[in-house]
């Protein structure tokens, strides 16, 4: 239900052997590039590194028995090898380099539909933004009215936001891991730095600087920018939930096939888009917590923190991706009602012009009087035209644009425009 398919299976027990098994393969061929194992040995480990050979589910159960999966998985790995090669078999390698490795091209492989999810779901957000650059609604600060904006602003707001976590995701460095026992690549003697490299080049990662066992930098990167991608995604479903409300009705979610009937209520079309990113994306700052408080690691090898990490970093990614493809599938279907952000804005009558009169009484009365002046009018329910009649000398042309919500956008369409062009500069 919090899923999208695409991203789901990349981060499946099935998807997490077959990282490490890439990892192996990828080490077996590294070293045999430096020269420190027989091409033929590598050749034979690397035939050996098919996922459909191994049972995930059993190298689970006895992952408990030593704290991490690469452990059964080499034992398994070494048996499916001739004798000559079973020596090559994880060489020089600690179970946390495959680990950190997998984990690495698990996130790879998950995020690429995590940002296609992302960039279309900007692109609805782009669409909503030019077709709507002009449509005129009330903007609300703390749930009340404030004054008049445009939906096309509203929706380019999202847009950037959506554009900004996507780029944040971008940005995070994954690399390799690659120090051996005690990060030290002893056990490579002088070719270690070498065998780095060539690993990174196999698996197309960038090679770190050094081991980064217990330097979490990059899964607290990595949590860091999921956690803002469902700020986000979130922000933009309570939008959706808050004007679909009944009382409200300016936008509506795709009704095809039923999609947001209730189970008791026949009336009801409820926002079920919104309410699966809400739900799903409220419980990622929580996995973000974990991920951030398992950073401080003991020394060279951490006890209990890096165990913590690869469950909640594939909730994290797996809820995210889930949340980018709903909010994409609720924004490309949106139904935008402008005639009813019309009338909603209308419902506040003179109250949302009350910026713009007392700016034209300032000049005369004083900021501070001008205001006083305003809210006594407001609470009477005297129109704020007989203040600008008693205390101004407007024409006709200027007191119909000091209380003409059209007149009073500001730069809305110009701050669109940007937004617009910024999305496009980005794709």
């Amino acid at each position: 239900m919090f899923g999208d398919q695409r991203v789901d299976r990349e981060l499946d027990g099935s998807a997490w052997l077959a990282a490490m098994l890439d990892v192996e393969r990828a080490l077996a061929r590294a070293q045999a590039r430096a020269g420190l194992v027989p091409p033929e040995a590598a050749d034979a480990v690397a035939a050996a590194c098919r996922p459909q050979l191994y049972d995930a589910a059993a190298l689970g159960r006895q992952a408990r028995d030593a704290a991490n999966p690469v452990v059964p998985l080499v034992k398994a790995l070494t048996a499916q090898v001739p004798r000559h090669a079973a020596a090559y078999v994880h060489f020089g390698a600690t179970s946390q380099d495959v680990l950190d490795t997998a984990a690495m091209l698990v996130t790879r492989r998950a995020l690429e539909p995590v940002q296609q999810e992302l960039a279309a779901a900007a692109d609805a957000c782009a669409a909503l933004a030019e077709a709507h650059r002009d449509t005129i609604l009330a903007a609300r600060t703390l749930l009340q009215h404030a004054l008049p904006t445009t939906f096309g602003l509203k929706c380019a707001g999202w847009l950037v936001a959506l554009d900004e976590a996507r780029a944040g995701l971008a940005a995070v460095p994954l690399a390799v891991q690659l120090g051996g026992a005690a990060g030290t690549l002893a056990a490579f003697g002088p070719s270690g730095p070498t065998v780095v490299r060539l690993l990174a080049q196999e698996l197309d990662l960038p090679e770190p600087t050094l081991p980064w066992h217990t330097d979490r930098v990059r899964i607290g990167q990595l949590a860091g920018a999921l956690g803002v991608a469902a700020g986000v995604l979130g922000k933009v479903a309570l939008d959706v939930v808050l004007l679909a409300q009944t009382e409200v009705a300016e936008v509506a979610e795709p009704a095809d096939g039923g999609r947001g009937g209730s189970s008791a209520m026949p009336h009801k079309r409820n926002p079920v888009g919104a309410v699966r990113v809400l739900a799903g994306t409220r419980r990622v700052p929580a996995l973000v917590a974990t991920l951030l408080a398992a950073m401080a690691q003991e020394h060279e090898r951490a006890a209990g923190a890096w165990q913590a990490e690869w469950e909640t970093l594939t909730e994290a990614l797996r809820l995210v991706g889930g949340a980018a493809a709903t909010t994409r599938e609720l924004l490309s279907g949106l139904q935008v009602d402008a005639g009813r952000m019309r009338r909603n804005l209308a419902a506040s009558g003179d109250a949302l012009m009350s910026e713009s009169v007392a700016a034209r009484l300032a000049p005369d009365l004083g900021r501070a009087e001008a205001q006083e002046l305003v809210r006594a009018a407001l609470a009477e329910g005297r129109p704020l035209r007989s203040l600008l009649e008693a205390h101004t000398t407007l024409n006709a042309e200027q007191m119909a644009a000091a209380l003409d919500p059209a007149a009073y956008l500001g730069a809305a369409a110009e701050l669109v425009d940007r937004a617009l062009s910024a999305h496009r500069s980005r794709r």
